[in-house]
Order: structure tokens, then sequence, then C-alpha cells
């Protein structure tokens, strides 16, 4: 098979060929129909997230075909459509498994971290975390769903019920939290780069009342904030903006140094929290959610080739969406 493969942090995926994988009891191979380029991807490859298993397939946003079971394997058949997430593997042993915090696994293995992921024409996924994909969506659509929309998904359950919401970056998670916070009721308060006035319109596209620069005066006082951009300063920001009583929630994997602030920023009660993984039961109710919404991805697609320039058009936040790579 083809696939770009990261060989060295720091340095671009390389195009090579790799030999077929092959499933094991547990497992399915599937084609891989799409695999969403996700900003845990830059991060990998820039070193921010460390010992990856090298040689590593990035991509962890996958829609494939299943093309063989192993002989264990009684969820999917062959010609299913499945999506494989960011969690790939838990023991189901430790504290956290047992007692359905599964996405906080000791021994748990990642998708396009220590797993073969979907930047490449074949793939390997177990059967326990894997999503069947109904006709709703194309599978470039499709793709973003499966870390953008469950981890905002996620982000968005832990926020709280409250009305008024800020996100701050407004890149691939927030652009589908977005209508499903606004298909809830509440009212989306946007938070971009300075002077990204794309993005800021993007954003009341999709439903926010609101949207300006991460620096600017908003109209209200916050419930709840969700930060997907990967700046620790956005905190402070983010705390500053939010009532007494209100919840931020850090929805990345990898954030910058949170700079000291005062007490007066979190006293009145408020929480900072972060988001880990997702659980398989974030995956079942979200996409059963979604098409019902209905949520609408914005995509740009990429030959498999073009991985290196779908990751830097991420880094310098020229996709308004989310990039999708059509192997």
């Amino acid at each position: 098979m083809k696939a770009m493969v990261l060989v060295e942090q720091g340095s671009p995926l390389v195009y090579m060929e790799l030999p077929d994988p092959k499933p094991s009891d547990q497992q399915v191979l599937l084609r891989v129909l799409a695999c969403g380029v996700c900003r845990t991807d830059l991060h990998i490859l820039d070193g921010d997230l460390p010992s990856p298993e090298l040689p590593l397939v990035l991509g962890h946003e996958i829609i494939g075909e299943v093309i063989e079971i192993g002989s264990s394997v009684d969820e999917f058949s062959i010609g299913d459509r499945v999506g494989v997430p960011w969690l790939g593997w838990t023991c189901g042993e430790c504290y956290y498994c047992q007692t359905d915090q599964e996405n906080l696994c000791d021994n748990a293995q990642f998708t396009g971290y220590q797993i073969n992921g979907g930047f490449a024409e074949l793939t390997i996924a177990d059967q326990r975390y894997c999503f069947l994909i109904g006709d709703s969506y194309s599978d470039q659509d499709a793709a973003p769903l499966l870390c953008a929309g469950l981890i905002g998904y996620r982000a968005l359950k832990l926020a709280g019920d409250g009305d008024l919401l800020g996100i701050y970056g407004f890149g691939a998670a927030a652009h589908i939290v977005t209508q499903l916070a606004t298909y809830q009721g509440k009212e989306v308060f946007a938070f971009t780069r300075n002077n990204d006035f794309k993005s800021q319109d993007f954003a009341k596209k999709l439903g926010a009342v609101w949207a300006g620069s991460s620096t600017d005066m908003h109209p209200k006082l916050l419930d709840s904030a969700l930060i997907f951009a990967p700046v620790g300063e956005l905190i402070t920001s983010a705390l500053k903006a939010t009532s007494k009583g209100g919840i931020v929630v850090c929805a990345g994997i990898h954030m910058t140094d949170i700079p000291t602030f005062p007490y007066s920023l979190i006293w009145g009660e408020r929480i900072v929290r972060s988001v880990a993984n997702l659980t398989r039961m974030d995956g079942i109710e979200f996409m059963d959610l979604a098409p019902k919404i209905p949520i609408k991805t914005h995509t740009r697609t990429y030959e498999l080739s073009e991985a290196n320039e779908a990751i830097n058009d991420l880094r310098l936040g020229n996709i308004e969406g989310a990039a999708v790579l059509l192997p």
C-alpha cells in the first residue's frame, strides 16, 4: 500500500510503499476512503506530543470500507463503512476502564500515534473502536466527525447547561460544535485570531451571534467557554469573559504553558477543566445525533500525496472547516 509516513518528528511526511497490514482476531482491515487532518497530527509531527511509534502513519479521522475481518470479529461484515477515531485501543482492565472512564485508560493506544492511522490506502482497527457510518454523509463529509466532531461533542457536554457559550479558536471542531450548540438553543460567541475576519464571517454563517478577536470586548458574560486553540493564554481570556460559576473547557490534547493569573479570575466557583480523548458512548451518541440536526461539515480535500500541503494549510489557518485526504 502507499502511505504518507512520519519518519522523524520535525520533518515532512514521506510518501512511500509499506506492506499491506494484516488484521488480528479482533481487528478489521479497511480500505481508507477518507481521512481528516487534525491539529493533533500537526502536534505529533512537530514533536509537541512525545514518543510516537515511529515510523508512523498519522491520521485518526478515518472513514473506511471493511475488506477483511479477523476471526473473532462479530460487529462488522465485509463491505460495511466504518469510522475510526483517536482512541484506538484500551486494556479493559484498569480502574478507568472498569469505571466507565475508558478515555482515561492507563494503557490506551491511539490511532495515528501508537497505531498506524489513515494517511494510507489501507489500515487496521480494533472492532471495539469503530463506528458504523450511515448514508447521511459522504466519505469526505463524515471524516471530520470522528475527532473534530466527537471531541467538540464531549467538550460541550462537559461545559454545563448554560445558554451563553464562547468558542476560542474557530477551526474544524469549532465549526461543528457551533452547529450543535445552536441546535441546543445556545448563543455562541466566536473568538478568533486578531483580525481573522474570514473565520469570524464563517462563524456567523454557522449561527454564532457574535464573532471577534480573542482580545475584543464582547456583549455578555459567558456561562461557559470551549478552548480549541492550543494557546495557554486563552485560559485567562476565557476566565475574564466567564461569569461566576462558569466552566472553561480546554479541548485540545496539547496547549502552551498557562500563564499565572490572579485568584480573582477563578474565584466565584469558576471551573477550568480538560477533555481527554473520548468514550465509545460519546461516539455512539454523536454519530446518531449528527444527521438529525443535521451537522454539515465544510471540507477541503487533498490527494494522499498532498498530506504535507494539507498540514501546512492547517498550520497557517488557510482552511475553512476541515482538511480531508482522499486516498
